[in-house]
């Protein structure tokens, strides 16, 4: 299965998650999302059954902590345009764009199936405007009308842009994600302030629960997750290397204290800038 084709069947389960957790509007939970959800839970029981994690408290913190760190952003006034890259069912773009209004410009991004779901989904909430709106990109493409580069060109070069990624490294190699990373400082570089928000997964802690959650995860996904760091502070020398300016590095529970249970402990987040 390629990176591609593996994305979209969690896009329909965290969009139920988040759903069933009071995060996201019913229109942006789907039948699908439902029976995945119901399918590979005896996976999670028995992963929990031997010690391991919650996926769902896993998402919630994923989720939560790559929010406060948009949020901050925006608060501060370095960011007022997002292109959410991989954005599936998430109710993310849905939810700052009600809190910040004109103040933001939210563009959810991803390949051309999901975006058109995506896009009819928030057309039914009557979500869509000029300052939110859904674009089919392939987050793989150095150039052409999927890249990132042609959406980011319809925006406001004087302004400040994050680009968010959740739940995407894991489904790609580390070449993949070097490219993409070069992509992502090349367009953040033509704006006044440029972010860069997303999880990320580490090999640091190697206990068998962490094991068994890491086999369970892979059961859902229907492949492989990558993970491409030993500790954060290789994915930050990796950062570097791409040329960002500026790398850190978080651990969920530290940006989502809120958010407990077996798992959330197992985030870590990224947050690198070009200034």
């Amino acid at each position: 299965m390629s990176p591609s084709e593996a994305i979209s069947p969690t896009a329909h389960y965290t969009g139920y998650v988040w759903a069933r957790n009071g995060l996201s509007h019913p229109e942006l939970a789907t039948l699908e999302g439902r029976l995945l959800f119901e399918s590979v839970r005896p996976v999670f029981i028995l992963s929990g059954a031997l010690g391991g994690a919650s996926l769902e408290a896993y998402l919630l913190a994923r989720h939560a902590a790559i929010d406060a760190l948009l949020e901050r952003a925006i608060d501060d006034g370095r960011i007022s345009q997002v292109i959410e890259v991989a954005c599936g069912l998430s109710p993310r773009g849905w939810r700052f764009s009600q809190r910040h209004g004109e103040r933001l410009t939210y563009v959810e991004a991803d390949l051309p199936e999901m975006a058109d779901r995506k896009r009819r989904a928030l057309a039914r909430m009557g979500a869509l405007n000029d300052r939110h709106r859904v674009a089919a990109v392939d987050a793989l493409q150095d150039d052409g009308p999927l890249s990132l580069a042609s959406i980011a060109g319809e925006l406001d070069h004087e302004q400040g842009l994050a680009i968010v990624t959740e739940g995407l490294l894991g489904y790609l190699g580390g070449e993949a994600v070097d490219g993409m990373w070069k992509r992502f400082v090349a367009v953040l570089s033509a704006f006044a302030d440029g972010s860069y928000i997303s999880d990320f997964h580490v090999r640091e802690i190697r206990s068998p629960q962490v094991r068994a959650f890491g086999y369970a995860l892979s059961a859902f996904v229907r492949g492989r997750v990558h993970i491409h760091f030993e500790d954060a502070a290789e994915a930050q020398a990796a950062l570097m290397r791409a040329d960002f300016t500026t790398a850190e590095t978080h651990r969920a529970s530290d940006l989502a204290p809120e958010v407990t249970g077996r798992g959330s402990g197992f985030v870590h987040i990224l947050e690198a800038s070009i200034r």
